[in-house]
């Protein structure tokens, strides 16, 4: 919402030496985000005056119309000549008054302005456009001509208001009051401890039979209806700048008269309103539920099919709106255009004013994806005291500004209901906020919100229409504390009870954290949420477990519904993301929580909060939930050692992928069986399936490798880019955290080599498995450090893989005898299992 510091003082009395950076310290106080001051027209300097076309010269022989043309600016150039002045604009005419800048004046964004020749001629100053005075979007789209009766040589600074300070205030979802001048000069007013002036304190008549007909038939959605009319409005009245001008300080576009003083009534009291064409309203004006598949054409000129929970607001034809979101264009307030003959602009209007339920609003708008500024207020809760007073408001500005004639007839249709009304303990606020205020300072913070209060120790307190907001104890006392200032609050550190730090979970969460990150990877947290697609994108077989998703209600983005049931997406979405801005030799990590569903869905029930759940209300909470285990994942590109005066560095591959799922499993304490894989998204040849023992069985619990080109093209990833996901929590199950002090043996080693000849299909894991069996208890150590493929010396489908076998007894020096045996049983026991031959 943004606040002009000059509309602010109309209801207000700030003192005059106040700026705008004191009033965002006092509103941020008070608890509103205010998030920036802008200074309007900080670095403008004149002259800039008011003047009058005299004549218009169009030169030829240049790409663009080019004009020059002869201004009046009376006595503001020092001379009383009329002002040569080149532009390029087609606007204005002669006889136009207009917006001009002077030699020897500054324009926002420090351009200064001289005389110089251009297109031939000398131009002295410029003809000024809103944008080049940084007005914003008039929708004229060139020259600002300004209103016959200006006058001539007048201060234009002071005539458009163009110094002024704007306060950008962030506004919370349950603070809809604040989405107007009036919301804001109240809570303005309390910080200040001043009184308000309130906008909407106005003379309203009661209703009466001759308002336009009205039949509200779902009062549940619409508790409040107020129609007035206004007849005679001159179709060439145009809004006044002042108008105009403060429309454009909040954000908005100046359009017509009609829809101006709507939109600046609606900005003022927070009452969204919308003006009808009564010519163009056929019969009584209605509000219902929608008929499935019912059509309408909104104000944007969109069709749009109708649901049947959408409100709407009809005639005697059908739908004429959708109700708090945006009007129809068959009723759509014409202006008047002088340039098309025969064209009829409106002169009678029916003043909608009406007070709408907030999640019918809110559904509708996300429904058919139509934000606006009136849904954008029916959402967080408008003042339905405040429908009368805005309509009035509209009507004493359409009669004054347009000449109309406001009709007698007042229409109100009101819901029958009563005020909220809560009950407190007047030392309730002390409880919440550690801090004694005393019953006098809480009735007394209250009454300044609008509360109505009485009672001694036990305050009945019935809230004011404009703070749908607050509805239990706990938000009247928030509203005394932030009022009391939440800077006066004590910093009282809790005290937490001794022996009770990290949980093992979380310790090795952080062990694994930092391997990754001393292995040189770095940690990137990404949104859980997926899009289905991703997993066509990931090569995912159509039955693959993981394309079963949990899809939220509300989703952040439709194009993102799901939550995640890998770490991959997101990591290799941030691999993309610093690949594509040049960093391109990447290690990445992440643990986190994925989503799996449960085989039966249930529906969470709604916990108390006036106690602390039961642990059966805690269980049946958590069934309701989907699985959430912990994964870890790494992704790999580009070099994984530098090259520099040291050696030639090498490019990150399969190999380090699986050595990041070693590091994991080292730190969990778990024995990871790593053999060779095909999965999803990783190539097939270069895929390790890495697996654990539970209670006795093999379990699966990742993959590594370099993925798969296909996938590689169509995310946009590096090439061979490399990857390991793993389930953390079957790895904490089944590791053994406990420190293991090293056995120390104080004989020595005895070392020897075995190299296999076993088909190239063979996993060296299971020769390895074979190998340790059989060498028995003597065997201290098993590495492979040879892998060699040659058809001619080896035959065709045939590889060679050479170990390298420790062996040491703990209570004596082994004999070349003892080792070479249990060499010799190790080899036997492979040959018989994989068909290894001993190579040579």
């Amino acid at each position: 919402m943004r606040v002009p510091l000059s509309w602010l003082r109309e209801y207000v009395d700030l003192p005059a030496t106040e700026t705008g950076r004191d009033v965002q310290a006092k509103l941020i106080s008070a608890g509103l985000e205010v998030e920036t001051v802008e200074h309007l027209g900080a670095d403008l300097k004149g002259p800039l005056v008011v003047g009058q076309v005299l004549t218009i010269e169009e030169l030829e022989g240049f790409k663009k119309p080019i004009r020059f043309c002869t201004v009046d600016v009376g006595r503001a150039n020092g001379t009383g000549e009329p002002q040569e002045i080149v532009c390029g604009a087609r606007n204005f005419s002669v006889g136009d008054k207009v917006v001009v800048v002077l030699p020897g004046a500054t324009l926002p964004g420090g351009f200064s302005i001289s005389a110089r020749k251009t297109y031939g001629k000398v131009s002295h100053g410029m003809i000024c456009s809103s944008d080049e005075l940084g007005m914003g979007d008039d929708g004229s789209h060139g020259i600002i001509v300004l209103p016959p009766e200006t006058e001539v040589g007048k201060d234009a600074v002071e005539l458009l208001e163009l110094v002024d300070e704007v306060l950008d205030i962030a506004v919370t979802a349950n603070r809809g009051d604040c989405l107007s001048i009036r919301g804001v000069a109240r809570e303005t007013a309390i910080a200040y401890g001043l009184p308000l002036r309130d906008p909407a304190l106005l003379d309203v008549p009661g209703p009466n039979a001759f308002g336009y007909p009205v039949k509200v038939s779902e009062p549940a959605g619409c508790d409040r209806f107020t129609a007035r009319t206004v007849t005679g409005l001159s179709p060439e009245a145009r809004s006044p700048i002042w108008l105009q001008r403060r429309l454009q300080k909040v954000g908005m576009r100046p359009i017509s008269l009609a829809v101006d003083v709507t939109n600046y009534v609606m900005m003022e009291l927070g009452q969204p309103l919308h003006a009808y064409d009564r010519h163009q309203v056929q019969g009584a004006i209605g509000v219902r539920r929608a008929q499935e598949g019912e059509k309408i054409v909104t104000l944007d000129g969109v069709e749009r099919t109708l649901h049947a929970e959408d409100l709407v607001i009809t005639d005697d034809r059908g739908p004429i709106g959708l109700a708090g979101v945006m009007g129809g264009a068959d009723t759509e307030i014409a202006d008047h255009d002088p340039s098309e003959e025969g064209a009829g602009a409106t002169t009678d209007v029916i003043i909608e004013a009406a007070h709408f339920d907030q999640v019918s609003v809110a559904r509708t708008a996300r429904r058919h994806k139509l934000s606006s500024e009136a849904s954008r207020r029916f959402e967080r809760g408008v003042d339905p005291q405040a429908a009368a007073a805005a309509a009035q408001r509209t009507v004493d500005l359409l009669v004054l500004l347009a000449g109309g004639t406001a009709e007698a007839g007042v229409t109100e249709v009101v819901a029958p209901g009563a005020p909220h009304t809560l009950t407190m303990a007047a030392d309730h606020p002390d409880k919440v906020a550690g801090v004694t205020y005393g019953r006098e300072t809480v009735v007394r913070r209250l009454q300044e919100v609008g509360c109505d209060v009485y009672g001694q120790d036990e305050l009945i307190v019935t809230v004011p229409s404009w703070r749908p907001d607050l509805t239990d104890p706990n938000d009247l006392a928030e509203e005394v504390i932030r009022l009391e200032g939440y800077e006066n609050l004590p910093s009282t550190l809790p005290r937490p009870p001794a022996g009770r730090g990290l949980t093992a979970r979380q310790r090795l969460h952080r062990r694994i954290g930092r391997a990754l990150t001393g292995a040189g990877y770095v940690e990137a947290l990404n949104y859980p949420f997926v899009s289905e697609q991703v997993f066509d994108q990931l090569g995912l077989e159509a039955d693959d477990p993981a394309r079963r998703v949990v899809k939220l209600v509300n989703p952040l983005s439709d194009e993102e519904p799901a939550l995640r049931t890998s770490l991959l997406p997101g990591l290799l979405a941030a691999l993309r993301r610093n690949d594509g801005r040049g960093s391109h030799d990447l290690a990445l990590f992440e643990t986190g929580l994925v989503f799996q569903p449960r085989d039966a869905a249930r529906v969470a029930a709604n916990l108390p909060v006036d106690r602390r759940p039961s642990p059966d209300d805690i269980a049946a909470l958590n069934a309701a939930l989907p699985d959430q285990p912990r994964h870890v994942a790494v992704v790999l590109a580009g070099a994984r050692e530098q090259a520099g005066w040291w050696g030639k560095g090498r490019p990150a591959d399969w190999a380090d992928a699986v050595e990041a799922a070693r590091t994991v499993a080292r730190e969990a304490g778990a024995e990871l069986g790593i053999r060779k894989g095909q999965y999803g998204p990783w190539h097939p040849g270069r895929c390790a399936e890495l697996t654990v023992t539970v209670d006795g069985a093999e379990r699966v619990v990742g993959h590594a490798g370099e993925l798969h080109p296909r996938v590689l093209k169509t995310l946009g990833l590096p090439a061979r880019s490399c990857a390991m996901e793993l389930d953390l929590d079957v790895l904490e199950r089944v590791g053994d955290t406990v420190p293991q002090a090293p056995s120390i043996s104080t004989f020595p080693v005895a070392t020897q080599d075995v190299a296999l000849v076993v088909d190239a299909y063979v996993p060296a894991a299971d020769v390895e498995a074979a190998l340790r069996e059989g060498a028995g208890e003597l065997l201290e150590s098993i590495r492979l450090f040879d892998v060699y493929e040659n058809a001619e010396q080896l035959g065709e489908g045939r590889k060679s893989l050479a170990y390298a076998l420790r062996f040491r007894a703990s209570d004596r020096t082994l004999t070349v005898d003892e080792a070479s045996a249990a060499r010799e049983a190790a080899v036997a026991l492979a040959t018989d299992r994989t068909g290894a031959v001993l190579r040579g």
